[in-house]
C-alpha cells in the first residue's frame, strides 16, 4: 500500500539536552517521522548552524510542522526564530531536557514514543509567548539574588539529577542572599519592594517547581508575577513548601499578580534569566504574543480548547 505523502517535516535537536538520550533513538524518530509520510529536513543545534540558520531559508518555512528535541532551552531558540522570520507552523515537542516545564504544561511525556504519537498527530492549541526586551520566553523570566543558581550549576549534575540539582545549588547560596530593591510598574499600579527573587511566568512551572505560578494560563494573554519578598531566613523554608504544593500566592511574602505589561526596573544589576539561559539587562519591558505559537497536543487528553 502506498505511503500518504504529508509534506515536510523539519526535525530540530539538541543531542546534549538532558541525559542525551534523544540521540541515542534518532534512527528510530526518523523511521516514524518517514512512516507516517513526512520527508524529514534535519537540524541539529550547533554553534555553526542554528535554528536560526535553517529558518532563514525559505525552503524550511514552508514545511508542514516543525518537531523540537530538548529541553525549554531548545524551544525558546525555535520560538525566536519563528518569531524572527514569521513562520507560523505547529510545532510537536519532544522532551528530553532537565525539567521540560513547557512540555509538562501540554501534558507531554518524556516518553519518546508517546510524544511522537501527538507530535505526529492532528490536534493543536495556541499558546501565547512572553515578550521581553525583543527577545521572546515560551515559559518564564527570572532575576534576583538566587537565579544564577541555574546559570551556576554543573550541566553533568543537572543531567544527573534533574531538578533535584537546582534545589541542593540553592540551598547552598541562601547564606548570601540579600534583598534587592525594584520597581515594578504595570497599567494599574506601581510597586516598590524589596525582593529576593522574581519570575514572570507565561506557563506554571520553573526549575521542577511544579505550581510556581498555579494560576498560569498560556492561553489567557497574560503574564503572572510571583515576586518573593526580603524576609528573615528562617521563613523561607516553610515558603519552600507551600512552593512545592502551590499555596504560596497568599503568603505575607509573596507578591502575585497577572498583567498583560510589566516594566522592572532596580538601581542594582539583577541577574537574569530566560527559560534557563542568561537573560536581558534591566530595565525590562514586558509584553504578551498573544497566542503566537501552535502546539501539538494530545487528542485523548487535551480539554482547554
Amino acid at each position: 500500500m502506498a505511503r500518504e505523502d504529508r509534506g515536510k517535516l523539519l526535525l530540530y535537536y539538541n543531542p546534549y539536552s538532558g541525559s542525551g538520550i534523544f540521540k541515542d533513538n534518532l534512527d528510530h524518530i526518523i523511521e516514524r517521522c518517514q512512516n507516517a509520510g513526512f520527508a524529514v529536513t534535519l537540524v541539529r543545534a550547533s554553534r555553526d548552524y542554528t535554528i536560526f540558520d535553517a529558518l532563514e531559508k525559505e525552503e524550511n518555512r514552508d514545511c508542514e510542522r516543525i518537531i523540537v528535541a530538548g529541553g525549554d532551552g531548545t524551544m525558546n531558540l525555535c520560538a525566536n526564530a519563528m518569531v524572527k522570520y514569521d513562520v507560523d507552523i505547529p510545532v510537536g515537542i519532544l522532551p528530553s531536557g532537565t525539567a521540560n516545564d513547557f512540555a509538562f504544561y501540554f501534558e507531554i511525556d518524556s516518553d519518546i514514543d508517546a510524544a511522537l504519537d501527538i507530535a505526529l498527530g492532528n490536534k493543536t492549541t495556541r499558546a501565547d509567548l512572553g515578550y521581553v526586551n525583543g527577545r521572546c520566553f515560551i515559559n518564564v523570566c527570572a532575576m534576583g539574588a538566587m537565579v544564577d543558581v541555574s546559570q551556576k550549576t554543573d550541566p553533568l549534575l543537572k543531567n544527573a539529577l534533574g531538578p533535584l540539582a537546582y534545589y541542593l545549588k540553592a540551598a547552598s547560596e541562601l547564606p548570601q542572599v540579600h534583598g534587592i530593591p525594584v520597581r515594578l510598574t504595570t497599567a494599574e499600579e506601581v510597586i516598590e519592594e524589596s525582593i529576593y527573587f522574581m519570575t514572570v511566568m507565561n506557563g506554571e512551572s520553573a526549575g521542577g517547581f511544579r505550581k510556581l505560578s498555579p494560576r498560569s494560563s498560556m492561553a489567557d494573554g497574560k503574564l503572572d508575577v510571583v515576586a518573593f519578598k526580603k524576609m528573615p531566613i528562617v521563613e523561607f523554608g516553610p515558603l519552600l513548601f507551600e512552593v512545592i504544593s502551590g499555596r504560596h500566592p497568599n503568603n505575607k511574602n509573596v507578591i502575585y499578580f497577572q498583567s498583560e505589561r510589566l516594566r522592572v526596573e532596580s538601581e542594582e544589576d539583577l541577574t537574569t534569566d530566560i527559560d534557563g539561559e542568561k537573560g536581558e539587562k534591566l530595565p525590562l519591558d514586558f509584553s504578551v504574543l498573544e497566542g503566537r505559537l501552535q502546539v501539538f497536543v494530545s487528542e485523548e487528553t487535551w480539554k482547554y480548547d
